[in-house]
């Protein structure tokens, strides 16, 4: 008998899998976050290092790290979608990174992440993107 009471696993959707989101708002513009965040710099903080990387829908990427991936949704200063799925993993996740314009010259970066395997793979990967973000905030701050 369903009493309402089950207790919901945080992060854990119906058809997503378990996921996770991070965002932080910065002084800085939409330009300039998107320009850093998809130069090889700004690359290595959040995706890895990669050797050939082209900005656009359907292009494959992969990165010195052995993390394999496509680039599903491309939209200048505002949104990138990709598949991303490192050696070892059974099934490829889902990234999404949103700039999202704020008051006054600012700036919100949220990364998203959907369809990973367990709590423990969720809890990684928000440690990964909270670093990313602080990493982003010291590149706006220099």
């Amino acid at each position: 008998m369903c009493t309402g009471m089950e207790k919901k696993t945080v992060g854990l959707t119906q058809d997503a899998g378990y996921q996770i989101g991070v965002r932080k708002t910065l002084a800085a513009g939409q330009e300039q976050l998107w320009s850093y965040l998809t130069s090889p710099a700004g690359l290595g903080i959040w995706l890895g290092k990669v050797k050939e990387w082209e900005l656009a829908p359907k292009k494959a990427y992969r990165t010195e790290e052995g993390i394999a991936g496509e680039l599903r949704v491309v939209k200048p200063n505002e949104q990138i979608r990709l598949t991303w799925q490192p050696e070892g993993w059974d099934k490829p996740s889902t990234i999404q990174i949103r700039l999202i314009a704020a008051a006054e010259g600012r700036t919100t970066v949220s990364f998203h992440q959907e369809h990973l395997s367990s709590q423990q793979t969720r809890a990684q990967m928000k440690l990964r993107f909270e670093e990313a973000l602080s990493q982003l905030a010291e590149f706006v701050e220099d």
